[in-house]
């Protein structure tokens, strides 16, 4: 931002507060901007995922869970822009200078490989919005390329206003709020049409769902209690695989809400918009409006209209076979697995000939009990365009499809556009030229990696694979959460401005809590997903960190 700007924008802070209420609220949302962006990314295809497959798994009983973790989220963004607007000191040199380098590189390493990791489903949930819901004409390969190349330079045009200086930066943020609006207008608006359709919404039942539940990590939803029953001996069978699904979904919920990425954003969005200490107000204030009440709305919305939809709840069609083709072969590759799980039905496979095995085994799977084929069609992995389509009943095909199409494109261009601009920021930090525009440009296209999303991944649930992304991007969070609160305490780094006494206190409990947060969904991801070889890796780093603390001489601030 220009002197000129930044100076104007200090006046009309100083004159807002001088009047109080009303006028600050009006000038500090004219003058956010970061937290917006903030939005932008969170609410991309982790979040969608992650809200669907809520509402799949643990109806209106898991609502509570992305506030939750939008809290600890809040709560640790808004260390990083005490920290960062009270120091003014870029956090990359600052880490590697009084902290530990391998910290610092570990942050900024994992941010770039995060970028470009969800970069892929965005572009295939973007492509997919396009061809499923606002123009079916579009399909095949050819029409996966046009839209891709289309939301490529979306993109880049995008960022191209950015680094066009202090009024690029304007047009860039309004894009982006603008994007954001209308995500959660969407979905905001299929809950206010299905409320106001003749079958109504549940209120009573959706308002309980905010008080925290955490027996749903290790027990199924009590509304699936009757279908269990009816599968017998192999409850537990069943049992267990809710259970895994669902730890998988909350974590992808926690991840998705605030992400390594969104660490490196926020403080290199405000710094570039020249904000310091004086903006701290302003700056907690972005956040809540930008991001906070955003995510809720749109991610509550999409958790709402799925549990209505699909929990507990056969997917229609997918027993008789008549259902989308992808959604039958889950269904059906869900009962091979429990023919597979049955030590009786699995002798009577391993009697057969070799070569009448597969045949015998599609043969048993058909023939299950009738428990066991509702379970497995209340568990196949619906996306976003199958609550579409589930919708039209209640709203009309051309309201639901053209809503959900909209939100969801929306969703996946907000993110590119903001992954992109990461990259460009990380790009210029560990470079050591943090304000070459040319090098940000540059950095800016890593992430276009992500425009093979739709190849790679064709014939797939598109949305259900930010699942494990998701997984992923919680292992690499509390290396930023661990940053920033050693960065709070270093007398250092944060000189006179660092907190004291009780003010101290609550500050690192509240950290504290975050951090341990991270850090266990961190832990569940690393263990459930790589076992020995992800904690071998964690030990590694850790080990690489200490003993660069103690080999390196100590800095002076």
């Amino acid at each position: 931002m220009s002197v000129d700007k930044l100076a104007e924008e200090k006046q009309l802070l100083r004159e807002a507060k001088g009047k109080g209420g009303l006028a600050v609220f009006k000038t500090y949302l004219k003058c956010s901007g970061p937290g917006w962006l903030q939005g932008a990314i969170t609410l991309g295809g982790g979040s969608l995922a992650g809200s669907l497959y809520l509402g799949v798994l643990g109806g209106y009983s898991l609502l509570w869970l992305q506030v939750l973790a939008m809290i600890m989220g809040v709560i640790m963004l808004s260390a990083i822009t005490y920290v960062t607007l009270s120091t003014g000191k870029r956090p990359f040199k600052a880490i590697n200078d009084h902290l530990n380098p391998v910290l610092g590189w570990s942050w900024a390493m994992a941010t770039l490989m995060a970028n470009v990791v969800w970069c892929l489903p965005q572009f295939s949930l973007g492509t997919a919005a396009v061809q499923q819901n606002l123009l079916p004409g579009l399909d095949g390969n050819a029409g996966k390329t046009g839209i891709c190349i289309a939301l490529l330079v979306l993109a880049i045009t995008v960022i191209w206003f950015y680094d066009r200086g202090s009024k690029g930066v304007i047009v860039f943020e309004r894009i982006l709020k603008t994007m954001v609006a209308v995500i959660v207008v969407a979905f905001f608006g299929v809950v206010l049409k299905m409320t106001l359709s003749s079958e109504g919404l549940p209120w009573g039942h959706i308002l309980g769902g905010l008080v925290p539940n955490l027996s749903l990590l290790s027990q199924p939803a009590p509304t699936f209690d009757a279908t269990l029953e009816a599968t017998g001996a192999f409850r537990n069978y069943w049992s267990g695989l809710i259970v895994g699904q669902q730890r998988d979904v909350m974590i992808t919920a926690a991840a998705t809400a605030v992400g390594i990425n969104m660490t490196f954003l926020l403080p290199y969005s405000m710094l570039r918009k020249g904000w310091d200490r004086e903006s701290r107000g302003l700056a907690i204030f972005d956040l809540g409006t930008g991001l906070f009440i955003p995510f809720v709305l749109a991610t509550g919305c999409v958790v709402i209209a799925s549990a209505s939809q699909f929990h507990a709840a056969p997917q229609p069609g997918v027993i008789e076979g008549t259902a989308k083709a992808s959604l039958v072969g889950q269904y059906r590759g869900m009962l091979v697995a429990r023919v597979n799980a049955d030590p009786v039905l699995q002798a009577q496979v391993t009697a057969a000939p070799e070569s009448e095995r597969p045949a015998l085994i599609t043969e048993l799977a058909a023939a299950l009990p009738e428990g066991d084929r509702r379970m497995a069609a209340m568990l196949v992995k619906r996306d976003a365009f199958s609550l579409a389509a589930s919708l039209e009943r209640l709203l009309g095909k051309g309201f639901s499809q053209y809503v959900f199409g909209i939100g969801v494109l929306g969703m996946a261009l907000s993110t590119i556009i903001i992954l992109m601009l990461i990259s460009g920021f990380t790009i210029c930090e560990i470079s050591g030229r943090p304000d070459d525009r040319r090098l940000h440009r540059i950095g800016c296209m890593l992430p276009a990696l992500g425009a093979l999303g739709p190849f790679v991944w064709s014939g797939k649930t598109q949305v259900w694979l930010a699942v494990p992304t998701s997984v992923f991007g919680m292992a690499l969070l509390p290396i930023a959460y661990l940053a920033f609160f050693l960065m709070m305490n270093n007398r250092h780094i944060m000189g006179t401005e660092q907190p004291r006494g009780g003010r101290r206190v609550v500050t690192n409990l509240l950290m504290l809590v975050a951090l341990a947060a991270a850090a266990f969904g961190a832990g569940w991801s690393i263990w459930s997903k790589t076992h020995l070889y992800g904690v071998g890796l964690v030990a590694l780093l850790v080990l690489t960190a200490l003993i660069v603390h103690f080999a390196r001489p100590p800095r002076r601030a």
